[in-house]
C-alpha cells in the first residue's frame, strides 16, 4: 500500500501547461469512442460492389466495400457523419497536443531524470499517432486516400534490400490489390493499442514522480481534471459538428489512375510533403542497386533523424553536464558539485532564456519544420505571387538550410541579452514611474526593488 506522501504526489500544483498532456489525453479517449462505434460500420473489404446509396453522383458505380461502407456510415447512419468527422478532428488534435507538450518538456528541461521515460513515451506517441493517421486517412479507399497509398508504395518501394518484399507484403503482387486496405486497417487498430498502453504507462510514471511541494489542494486537482475532459470533449464535438472534413462523396472512389488536384496531406504530414517536393532528383547506384534518394531520404532518413535526435537529446545532456560537472568538481567541494548535480536533475526546471543553446536548438527545429511545411505550398505559392516553381523550390532549397542557423544564432542573442536585462533589474531595481524631487532640487525616478521569483510555483516537471 502507497504511503500518504506517494499518493498526494499525484496531485500536483496546476499549471498552465499541463493542459497540452490533458488534451492528448482527453483526445485520444475521444478516437477510442469514436473509433469504437466506426468500427461496427465499417467493412475493410476491397471486393467491387455497385454504389446504390443516398448520394446520386455516385450512384451506379463500382466501389470497394470499404467506400461502400464509409458512405453509408456518411450520410445514412443517424450521427455517423458527426462520428467520423469528431474522430478525424480529434487525431489532428491528439498530434497537435503531443507536439506541444514535447516542445514544452525541451524548454523546461524536463525530459531530465527521473522523467526521461515520460519524454520518450511522448517521443513514441508522436511517431505512433503520425502512423495511425496515415493508415487511417487510407481506410476510407476514396481518392484522396488512394493518392496516399500511391506514395506510401514509392516510400516502401525505395527502402533498400527489403523494400521489394515489404512492397509485396503490403499490397500483394499488383497495385493497390485487395491486402492494403484490411492490413491497413490491422495496422490502425494495432496502434491504437499500442498508443492506449503507453498512456497508462506515462500516467504511472507521473504518479510515481510526482513533486510533493507542488501539491494543490485534493478537490482542486479532482475538479481541473473533469473540467478540461469537458473542454476537450466539447471542443471536438464543436469540431465535427461544424467543421467539414474528409468529404469523401466529393472526392469519389479511389482508382489507380486517378488522383484528386489540390489535395493535401494532414498537417503534421505537411513537412514530408514539402521535402519531397524540394528534395534534387538524386539517385546513387551500389553494385548494380540504385538508390532513389529522392524518395528515400525526405520521407525516411529526415523524419528517422528527427526522432532519433529527440530520443536520444536526454542522454546526450546528461553525458554533456556529467562532463562539465566532473571538470567544475575540480574547483569546488564535491558536496556542491553533488548538491547541484541533484537539484537539476529532479526539482529545478529551466527558464527557456536561462538556456540559450537549448532554447535556441528548439527554435531552429520548428524554423526547419516550418519551412518544409511551407515548401508542400510550393505551387500554391508561385501561383499567388506570379514566380515559377523551379524559382520557389530553390528557395526553399537553400532556406531549410540557412534558416535554422540564422533562427539558432537570433535566439541565442535574444536569450542572452533577456539575461542581461535580468541581472540590470536585479541589480538596480523595476522603475515605477513615481518622479520624486531630492534636497538638493534634483529630479529621480523611485525604482522598486526587484521581486524575487518564488520556487514553489514554478512549472512541475511531473507532467
Amino acid at each position: 500500500m502507497r504511503s500518504l506522501s506517494a499518493r498526494r504526489r499525484s496531485f500536483q500544483f496546476s499549471h498552465w501547461s499541463f493542459m497540452f498532456a490533458e488534451i492528448a489525453v482527453w483526445s485520444f479517449a475521444v478516437l477510442v469512442v469514436t473509433g469504437a462505434v466506426l468500427m461496427l460500420f465499417y467493412d475493410p473489404g476491397m471486393s467491387q460492389v455497385v454504389y446504390d446509396g443516398s448520394y446520386g453522383p455516385l450512384r451506379g458505380l463500382l466501389v470497394s466495400r470499404a467506400f461502400d461502407s464509409t458512405m453509408h456510415l456518411s450520410l445514412e447512419v443517424r450521427g455517423g457523419l458527426l462520428i467520423r468527422q469528431a474522430h478525424h478532428w480529434a487525431a489532428l488534435v491528439f498530434v497537435a497536443a503531443v507536439v506541444l507538450q514535447l516542445l514544452r518538456m525541451f524548454l523546461t528541461g524536463a525530459f531530465r531524470r527521473p522523467r526521461t521515460g515520460q519524454w520518450l513515451i511522448w517521443v513514441t506517441l508522436l511517431a505512433l499517432g503520425m502512423a495511425a493517421g496515415e493508415t487511417g486517412n487510407a481506410l476510407p479507399d476514396d481518392s484522396l486516400s488512394g493518392g496516399s497509398l500511391w506514395l506510401i508504395m514509392s516510400v516502401v518501394q525505395s527502402i533498400p534490400v527489403v523494400g521489394t518484399w515489404a512492397m509485396s507484403l503490403l499490397f500483394g503482387p499488383d497495385f493497390p490489390g485487395d491486402r492494403v486496405i484490411p492490413v491497413m486497417y490491422g495496422g490502425h487498430l494495432l496502434i491504437a493499442a499500442v498508443m492506449a498502453a503507453l498512456l497508462i504507462a506515462r500516467e504511472m510514471l507521473v504518479r510515481r514522480h510526482g513533486h510533493s511541494r507542488f501539491i494543490a489542494s485534493l478537490p482542486a486537482r479532482r475538479s481541473a481534471r473533469p473540467m478540461m475532459a469537458l473542454a476537450t470533449i466539447g471542443m471536438l464535438i464543436v469540431l465535427g459538428f461544424g467543421f467539414q472534413i474528409a468529404p469523401i462523396w466529393l472526392y469519389g472512389p479511389a482508382k489507380p489512375t486517378q488522383i484528386s488536384a489540390g489535395s493535401v496531406p494532414d498537417w503534421y504530414m505537411g513537412f514530408l510533403d514539402g521535402a519531397l517536393r524540394i528534395m534534387p532528383g538524386w539517385e546513387l547506384t551500389i553494385a548494380d542497386y540504385t538508390l532513389s534518394l529522392a524518395v528515400l531520404v525526405p520521407t525516411l532518413v529526415v523524419p528517422g533523424v528527427f526522432f532519433a535526435a529527440l530520443a536520444a537529446y536526454p542522454m546526450a545532456e546528461r553525458l554533456l553536464l556529467a562532463r562539465r560537472d566532473r571538470r567544475d568538481a575540480l574547483g569546488r567541494p564535491k558536496s556542491t558539485s553533488r548538491m547541484t548535480r541533484e537539484t537539476r536533475a529532479h526539482d529545478v526546471l529551466d527558464r527557456p532564456r536561462d538556456t540559450p543553446v537549448k532554447t535556441a536548438i528548439a527554435v531552429a527545429g520548428i524554423t526547419f519544420y516550418g519551412l518544409l511545411w511551407a515548401a508542400a505550398a510550393n505551387d500554391q505559392i508561385a501561383h499567388h505571387f506570379h514566380l515559377t516553381v523551379e524559382a520557389v523550390t530553390i528557395f526553399f532549397r537553400f532556406a531549410v538550410v540557412i534558416g535554422p542557423v540564422i533562427a539558432f544564432v537570433l535566439t541565442r542573442r535574444i536569450c542572452l541579452a533577456l539575461q542581461q536585462a535580468d541581472r540590470h533589474v536585479a541589480e538596480h531595481g523595476v522603475e515605477t514611474g513615481i518622479i520624486t524631487r531630492s534636497p538638493d532640487g534634483g529630479f529621480h525616478e523611485r525604482l522598486a526593488p526587484a521581486r524575487q521569483e518564488r520556487r514553489e510555483p514554478a512549472i512541475p516537471s511531473g507532467r
